[in-house]
């Protein structure tokens, strides 16, 4: 079974994620995709969203497969914010996590979730990505207002521009975190690494526009993580071959060929 985490306000719709759950089921996988709170296209009925730290539904996710069929083998791949999450569920688990969860794939990760936060504000395209992230954040934080009138300063999220300026006012507070930087410390998975104890294929490239290389780890001292980083790849690109008319979608083929690997 591969289980895909998808990226920040993406879906179980996104063009990445029906990807690899095409790719998974060429030789045979079962496939499932989690979508976090709000991001199904169904309004989430609670206060609390969802957010990079979160690691209890994917668990809870995770312990259902488990349960449901003790001998099928899981493999995860975890989708930029979604492999934020995947890699800190997996250092927090460390060996206590299930043990037909097998391998796992974290394309795009940002190990730094401040580092990240503030390269949205550097360069025209990564505004113009940022501007549209922080415009669905806001219309579904405007639209949990009418249920819970008193969630946030409806002025001041009106006045909202940066994914910074989000997290401090909306993100931080409404699950439980002092300010912005307490919840981008808290939630990034760099502190979990060396924790993780399944084969564990960390993919990033250094001319990621919202991963700056300087925070890309070492895994010298874990032996559970590979590392690829190539030198080219942007954020959730990877493309070659003759694109646009036969693109190939190296990540995704790097990640189902490392978990048929592991489970083989």
């Amino acid at each position: 079974m591969l289980v895909v985490l998808h990226g920040l306000e993406s879906s179980s719709a996104s063009t990445h994620v029906r990807g690899l759950l095409r790719a998974a089921h060429r030789p045979g996988w079962h496939g499932l995709a989690v979508n976090f709170r709000s991001c199904s296209g169904t309004p989430n009925r609670l206060k609390r969203s969802y957010h990079g730290g979160d690691t209890a539904d994917l668990g809870w996710v995770i312990q259902r497969l488990a349960a449901s069929d003790p001998q099928q083998a899981i493999c995860c791949v975890g989708l930029s914010l979604g492999g934020n999450v995947l890699l800190k569920y997996l250092g927090e688990q460390a060996d206590r996590a299930p043990a037909n969860l097998k391998a796992a794939v974290a394309i795009s990760a940002p190990f730094d979730l401040a580092a990240s936060a503030r390269e949205f504000e550097r360069g025209v395209w990564n505004r113009v990505y940022m501007r549209c992230l922080v415009h669905s954040l806001k219309r579904k934080t405007m639209a949990k207002l009418r249920r819970y009138p008193g969630l946030v300063d409806r002025r001041r999220l009106a006045a909202v521009r940066t994914v910074v300026e989000f997290d401090e006012l909306v993100t931080a507070p409404l699950h439980g975190f002092a300010d912005a930087a307490h919840y981008w410390a808290a939630a990034s998975c760099r502190p979990f690494l060396d924790a993780i104890r399944r084969p564990t294929l960390l993919m990033n490239a250094q001319d990621d526009p919202l991963v700056p290389a300087r925070v890309l780890p070492s895994v010298a001292s874990n032996p559970f993580l590979v590392a690829e980083f190539p030198q080219a790849g942007g954020h959730l690109g990877f493309i070659g071959g003759a694109w646009p008319a036969r693109p190939v979608f190296w990540a995704e083929e790097q990640a189902l060929a490392f978990c048929r690997r592991v489970v083989k």
